[in-house]
């Protein structure tokens, strides 16, 4: 019998989905970006002017600083670069020993006013997470625009010739996203080891760039993979293709169970998809969570049960999928 429904994702796992000690702060900086990538779960671009503010700059300061629990502050957006409190965050973070992640596009630093970003990030030992959804031209400029490859290929240039992917502290990772589906021939996200090794052979071979590591992610049917989806009447069999091939193995170690995803208003959320789709983070007595509770409960761990929809089957199908690439 062919299935019609997407079975309820809690229901799937036959229990609630709990959080665990919260070391992660991952923040979204707002949705301004110089780039309007098709893949692009956020929905971020040129025209938002969504970002933070000089408030919740200071509450998230103040969150970092009082929680030496927390070990990573990764900063995402949008282009995080391009938005305010990029700066006062990153230092906020290296100042209480805390790995800083940016996800950068690459391509924002040859923008006006941010030529010093890569010097700025050697500074603070930044570790670079990089989208690189492919390593071949006609494929990158597809999904992110006419230009966008040969700009990537410059910019990861300039941070090898910094020591980024070589020195020690100097981390540079690269991500992969698949192309969208344009039928119902999905696959599963390539094997993440063997995806990096072609990757590394290609850029060193033809540009002589190394880097660290590959994630490999999933495309969540969120932001615009979500519109995609729809567009082409795709979307209920892609939630079908990731539902049926659930693995119960990724649960374990999946990101939303000890990371807190904050939005530039200062709201929580279990994850980037939930904080997209806004679905926030609750309470045990069912209350949403903001920054400023955290900060007067003095306590991270307000949150028991992760809220879960069914693109986290995106997150569980194969090898599993998480903002640091596969889980197994």
């Amino acid at each position: 019998m062919i299935q019609t429904t997407i079975t309820p994702f809690n229901r799937k796992l036959n229990s609630t989905l709990t959080k665990k000690a919260i070391n992660v702060l991952q923040i979204n900086l707002g949705k301004l970006c110089n780039l309007a990538c098709s893949h692009c779960h956020v929905d971020a671009g040129p025209k938002r002017t969504e970002e933070l503010t000089p408030e919740i700059c200071e509450q998230l300061v103040e969150l970092i600083h009082r929680f030496p629990e927390t070990k990573i502050v990764d900063l995402t957006g949008g282009a995080p670069e391009m938005n305010y409190g990029f700066k006062p965050l990153v230092e906020a973070a290296r100042k209480n020993n805390k790995q800083v992640i940016v996800r950068s596009n690459l391509t924002i630093y040859f923008e006006d006013g941010f030529g010093d970003i890569p010097e700025y990030f050697v500074k603070h030992k930044v570790r670079v997470v990089a989208s690189l959804p492919c390593y071949l031209v006609d494929n990158v400029d597809k999904m992110r625009g006419d230009g966008v490859f040969n700009a990537s290929i410059k910019a990861l240039q300039w941070l090898n010739k910094l020591g980024y992917g070589k020195e020690p502290d100097l981390i540079l990772d690269l991500v992969y996203n698949p192309q969208l589906p344009t039928s119902e021939n999905f696959a599963l996200t390539p094997n993440q080891v063997k995806l990096e090794q072609d990757y590394k052979k290609f850029l060193q071979d033809n540009f002589d760039i190394v880097f660290n590591n590959l994630f490999a992610i999933t495309n969540l049917p969120v932001g615009r993979t979500k519109f995609h989806l729809e567009r082409t009447k795709l979307y209920k069999p892609y939630l079908h293709f990731l539902e049926s091939n659930f693995n119960p193995v990724t649960v374990e170690s999946l990101m939303c169970r000890d990371e807190l995803s904050i939005d530039y208003l200062g709201n929580v959320y279990d994850c980037d998809f939930n904080q997209m789709m806004n679905i926030p983070a609750k309470t045990r007595d069912g209350e949403d969570i903001t920054v400023a509770k955290l900060l007067e409960a003095e306590n991270l761990n307000l949150i028991e049960e992760v809220q879960t929809a069914s693109y986290c089957y995106g997150c569980t199908a194969g090898s599993g999928s998480s903002c640091g690439g596969a889980l197994l």
